[in-house]
């Protein structure tokens, strides 16, 4: 997961769609999902702005762990092995271009 997620950190939104679109790793199709939904949420918080206009990239993303299930698996002579199930917690944080270009002008002022 976190080398899906490296691959699309800092890069703009529709270009990131575009690499977890055709990359062949199965993180990606995860992480995809959760790109279109922190986008959905941006355009729900800016209602005001439109998605054409706007510039998103993705600005933060990072992969944490999570819960772990531990099974046991036979082995042979009537051992056993443990399987470990992972599970992560990922975070994107989307922002727009152009507003931070009209923030650093505003303060240049």
């Amino acid at each position: 997961m976190r080398l899906v997620a490296d691959m699309i950190r800092g890069e703009r939104a529709n270009i990131a769609l575009n690499i977890l679109r055709f990359d062949s790793h199965q993180a990606s199709n995860t992480i995809e999902k959760l790109l279109l939904t922190a986008i959905a949420d941006w355009q729900m918080q800016n209602e005001d702005i439109s998605i054409e206009e706007a510039d998103l990239y993705v600005k933060e993303i990072y992969v944490d762990s999570a819960r772990m299930l531990k099974r046991l698996r036979p082995a042979p002579q009537g051992r056993a092995h443990r399987i470990r199930k992972r599970s992560n917690h990922v975070t994107i944080v989307i922002d727009n271009h152009n507003q931070d270009t009209n923030e650093t002008k505003e303060s240049n002022k």
